[in-house]
C-alpha cells in the first residue's frame, strides 16, 4: 500500500511539473513581439488561437468597407491578428496620417529633450527667436514648448496659418485650450535645437529605429506624414511598449507617461498631442465646450489615440496589449477626427472578443 501511494505521488508530481512547463510556454508565447526592421516578416496570431468570435469578423469588415476605409489592422502583443485592405489600397501604398501625425511630433520632441537638446518648459522663442507671433514680447515669452504640446498656447485658433501675422493673442498661455496648427512650430524648435533639418532628425532618431517608411509632405499650411499602414502600426507598437522597441529605449518612459496622461486642467482628454479616452470630460477641436464623459464610451477607458482628419486612427489599448489602425477616406460626410464612426467601430471591435 505504501509503495502504491509513493508511485501516485511521483505521478502527481510529474503532472504538476508538466502543467507548470505548459504554463511557462504559454507565457512565453504571449511576450511582446517586434517585427524585424527590414523586410516583410511579421508574426501573426489567429482569431481562433485568441479564442475570439470568428462570426464577428465579417460584420466588422463589411462596416469598414461601407465607411470608405483603405486599411485596417489589429495587433495583439505585437502580432498581426487582422490586416485588411479595401478599395485598391495595398500593404505597400502610402496614405496620409493627417493630425494623427501630431503624435510623431510629440514623440520626436521628447527624444530631443532626453538628448539634452531642449527643455519643453522653456519658452519657444529661446529656440526659434522672438517675433514668431504678433503678440507683445511679454505675451509671446509666456508660450513654452509644453504649451504647444498641450494646445494651450493662448493663440487665436480661428485660422490654421502659422505665419506671425496669423498668430494673434487670445489669452495668456496656459489659460485656454484650443486645437491649433501652431504645434508645428515644435518641428522648427527641434530643427534649431539639433542643428539638423526636421526630416533628418526625425528619420534618424525615430523612423529608422523602428523600421518605418514614410515622408513628411507640406500640404497648404500643414506638415503631413505619409506612410504604409504597417509603418503606422509600428509606431503604435512602440507606444504600446512605452517608448521601447524590444530592449532599445527610443523614448524614455517618463516623457511617455506625461505624453499619454492628462497634460493640463482644461481638457482632461488631452495629453501631449495624444487624445485620451476614459476621462471625466473633454473638449473637441474648434469648441470651448466641456463635454462630460469619455470620448469614445464604447472603447476601453485606458485607450490613448492618435486621431486625424477623415478618420485616420491609431488606437493604443495597454490593458489588452492591443494596437488598432484605420486609414481611409472620411467615414461619413463630416471630416472631423472624431465622429459617431468611432463608437460604432468599437461596438464591432468589441464583438470580436466579448
Amino acid at each position: 500500500m505504501t509503495k502504491t501511494i509513493f508511485k501516485l505521488l511521483i505521478i502527481l508530481s510529474f503532472v504538476s511539473c508538466s502543467k507548470e512547463s505548459s504554463s511557462d510556454e504559454t507565457t512565453t508565447e504571449q511576450t511582446m513581439y517586434f517585427p524585424p526592421l527590414t523586410g516583410t516578416t511579421w508574426e501573426t496570431e489567429s482569431i481562433s488561437d485568441l479564442k475570439w468570435n470568428q462570426s464577428a469578423v465579417q460584420p466588422l469588415l463589411d462596416y469598414l468597407n461601407l465607411k470608405h476605409s483603405k486599411s485596417f489592422m489589429i495587433l495583439v502583443n505585437g502580432r498581426i491578428v487582422m490586416e485588411n485592405y479595401f478599395n485598391g489600397h495595398t500593404a505597400t501604398t502610402n496614405w496620409y496620417w493627417a493630425s494623427a501625425g501630431k503624435t510623431l511630433t510629440s514623440t520626436t520632441t521628447g527624444i530631443a529633450q532626453q538628448e539634452g537638446l531642449l527643455n519643453i518648459n522653456n519658452k519657444v522663442s529661446q529656440y526659434i527667436g522672438t517675433g514668431w507671433t504678433s503678440e507683445t514680447l511679454a505675451q509671446e515669452n509666456l508660450i513654452t514648448c509644453k504649451h504647444l504640446l498641450t494646445m494651450t498656447s493662448g493663440l487665436d485658433d480661428s485660422t490654421d496659418d502659422v505665419d506671425p501675422a496669423s498668430l494673434i493673442y487670445k489669452a495668456d498661455a496656459g489659460k485656454r485650450w484650443a486645437y491649433h496648427n501652431v504645434y508645428v512650430k515644435l518641428q522648427d524648435v527641434v530643427a534649431k535645437a539639433s542643428s539638423q533639418t526636421w526630416d533628418n532628425y526625425f528619420n534618424t532618431k525615430l523612423r529608422d529605429k523602428i523600421g518605418m517608411n514614410g515622408t513628411w509632405v507640406q500640404i497648404d499650411v500643414n506638415s503631413v506624414y505619409t506612410s504604409t499602414t504597417r509603418s503606422m502600426a509600428r509606431f503604435g507598437l512602440l507606444m504600446l511598449n512605452k517608448g521601447k522597441w524590444e530592449n532599445n529605449v527610443i523614448l524614455n518612459e517618463n516623457y511617455f507617461t506625461e505624453a499619454t496622461n492628462t497634460s493640463q486642467s482644461i481638457n482632461l482628454g488631452y495629453g501631449y498631442l495624444w487624445w485620451l479616452n476614459g476621462k471625466a470630460n473633454y473638449h473637441l477641436p474648434q469648441s470651448q465646450l466641456t463635454i462630460p464623459g469619455s470620448i469614445i464610451p464604447t472603447a476601453p477607458n485606458d485607450m490613448f489615440m492618435a486621431l486625424g482628419k477623415n478618420d485616420q486612427k491609431i488606437y493604443v489599448i495597454p490593458s489588452k496589449n492591443m494596437v488598432i489602425i484605420r486609414m481611409g477616406d472620411a467615414a461619413d460626410d463630416v471630416n472631423l477626427a472624431l465622429s459617431d464612426f468611432d463608437e460604432t467601430l468599437w461596438e464591432k471591435i468589441n464583438a470580436l472578443y466579448q
